[in-house]
């Protein structure tokens, strides 16, 4: 039996948490900077992932002892 795994498009804050390494704070300074997008449905906020990622991308990368 094939499994097909669905990425959803919108995350809520605790999933784009989980999903980044990051802290619920720095998701929701990113947000208010406009850094990544999301959508209110009723009292959730949904992340979108494309966002997510793209910003994601757009960090720079580690560079050891520098």
């Amino acid at each position: 039996m094939t499994t097909m795994q669905i990425k959803p498009s919108h995350l809520p804050i605790p999933g784009a948490v989980a999903y980044s390494g990051s802290s619920r704070t720095s998701i929701y300074e990113v947000l208010k900077m406009g850094k990544i997008e999301a959508k209110k449905c009723g009292r959730r906020t949904l992340v979108s992932v494309a966002s997510l990622d793209a910003y994601l991308a757009s960090l720079p990368t580690y560079q050891a002892g520098a």
